[in-house]
């Protein structure tokens, strides 16, 4: 049986400074107390948590193209990958928009934001429902199928954005069912947390029936 994942392995793999990980340390234990209140991940996920949610967001940040400005996280719920993200990353690094629909959610990660001094940026609205908003980069983790994250992601991407999506074992089934509708320019990252699951970066992004 694979050991679980320690804070300090997960800075020997990520390389994250020791005022990082503190950061990182403090949220986790937020989302413990938080999690006895209200469902904010699987619960059996918690006994691994630094590989199952932490690790697992944390991938996706040397995949961000140096020139991103704005990042959006949609379905953020208790902020993989998108508050995760905002903690790792360099100061003066893009700015971190966290999308969720849910109040209880978004009540949390006002609160890690405030302990981790991440500065994201939280939007308590359903993403379909965000306007007037470009962002350069998209991600999103567990949130919906391949094609229902396309529906959201097209409207709040810049024309020449990418995504940046986590997904499981059955991400070839769910890629070849969006190319029915979507033409994708894509490319795959083995995972880093899982060995079934990819980091799925999405370009040149157009719906086929667009005019």
């Amino acid at each position: 049986m694979t050991a679980f994942l320690t804070g300090g392995a997960l800075q020997e793999i990520t390389g994250a400074a020791d005022e990082v990980l503190a950061r990182l340390e403090a949220y986790v234990a937020l989302l413990g107390k938080w999690q006895a209140k209200i469902n904010l991940v699987g619960r059996d996920s918690l006994k691994d948590v630094w590989r199952r949610h932490i690790l697992d967001s944390a991938q996706l940040q040397p995949l961000l193209p140096s020139g991103a400005k704005i990042v959006a996280d949609i379905g953020s719920g208790a902020g993989f990958p998108g508050l995760v993200l905002a903690i790792i990353t360099d100061p003066g690094g893009p700015e971190f928009h966290l999308i969720e629909s849910n109040a209880k959610k978004c009540a949390f990660l006002r609160e890690a934001c405030r302990i981790t001094e991440a500065g994201a940026i939280i939007h308590h609205v359903r993403a379909e429902d965000l306007i007037n908003f470009k962002a350069d980069i998209v991600v999103a983790r567990a949130v919906s199928s391949l094609e229902k994250l396309l529906e959201y992601a097209k409207p709040l991407l810049r024309k020449d954005g990418q995504c940046l999506f986590l997904k499981g074992k059955n991400w070839r089934e769910e890629l070849t069912k969006s190319q029915k509708n979507w033409i994708i320019n894509e490319s795959t990252t083995q995972s880093l947390s899982d060995p079934s699951g990819i980091v799925l970066k999405l370009e040149g992004i157009v719906r086929r029936d667009a005019s």
